[in-house]
């Protein structure tokens, strides 16, 4: 696909949720030339290659820009809450080098077929899924920093059940969202099967730090949980005063009746 000394470029693009696979899968192997791997399609562009992921992203090996965007209006068919604004991500790489290694955003690769791109493009799909999964963690968690604020500075929550139960909502699905999509972050099935390349996905995935990251997203999570757990305990405490109070009127108009019923 390459000769020495010509750069060619890899594009990733994250542009759903995820996709209806196994339509999709059947759609491209129908009308693409292509190639099904455990939860990938490979399709081929004379020239390049194109990576496609169940959950959602797409590898562009040296893949002109008209071809990509035929592929991408043909699978944002098939996509599961597609993104507002696909989020892309840049590599350049070349062929036929004296050693397997990336700088500074570039890939040298000794050889290269179509399973090497596709151990690549693991780490790389894995990489653009989790900047997505952090953007999303970082957003709830400046959306709701108000609140541990208030508790600390007034000792409560002004919020009510409704406004508070709403916020519980998007935490919640924020954290449900990423722990249901955690297990894209391990080492992909494909290397049960070909245990062979898995040396070039772990120097692509360590380069792109997804272990570190990983880790990181996990204390997000974290923070994620401990914000929910405080809610929950906000709106127990709102429940039981709200009950406190029902039951102190019920007393005191029990009182009054009594009252009333011993002066008439």
């Amino acid at each position: 696909m390459s000769s020495h000394q010509v750069i060619q470029r890899c594009l990733t693009v994250c542009l759903a949720q995820s996709f209806v696979f196994n339509e999709l899968k059947e759609k491209l192997l129908d009308t693409s030339r292509s190639q099904a791997f455990r939860d990938t399609v490979a399709i081929d562009h004379k020239n390049g290659v194109s990576i496609v992921f169940a959950y959602g992203v797409v590898v562009h090996w040296n893949v002109n820009l008209d071809d990509r965007r035929d592929l991408h209006r043909m699978l944002l068919n098939y996509a599961v809450k597609p993104e507002k604004e696909a989020q892309e991500d840049n590599f350049s790489y070349q062929v036929n080098c004296e050693q397997d290694r990336i700088q500074h955003d570039h890939i040298e690769l000794q050889y290269a077929d179509i399973k090497v791109f596709v151990a690549l493009s693991h780490a790389m799909a894995q990489s653009i899924k989790l900047a997505a999964f952090e953007g999303n963690a970082i957003d709830t968690i400046h959306a709701t920093s108000h609140l541990p604020e208030s508790l600390a500075r007034e000792g409560k929550i002004r919020l009510g059940r409704n406004a508070m139960a709403k916020i519980r909502g998007q935490l919640f699905l924020t954290k449900s969202d990423i722990i249901l999509n955690y297990d894209l972050l391990d080492t992909p099935e494909f290397f049960w099967e070909h245990p062979e390349y898995q040396s070039i996905y772990l120097m692509a995935a360590n380069y792109l730090e997804i272990k570190q990251r990983t880790e990181v997203l996990s204390k997000k999570l974290e923070t994620i949980h401990e914000l929910l757990e405080m809610l929950a305990d906000e709106q127990k405490h709102l429940h039981s005063s709200t009950l406190e109070w029902i039951i102190i009127w019920l007393i005191a108009v029990e009182i009054i009746m009594s009252l009333i019923d011993k002066i008439f």
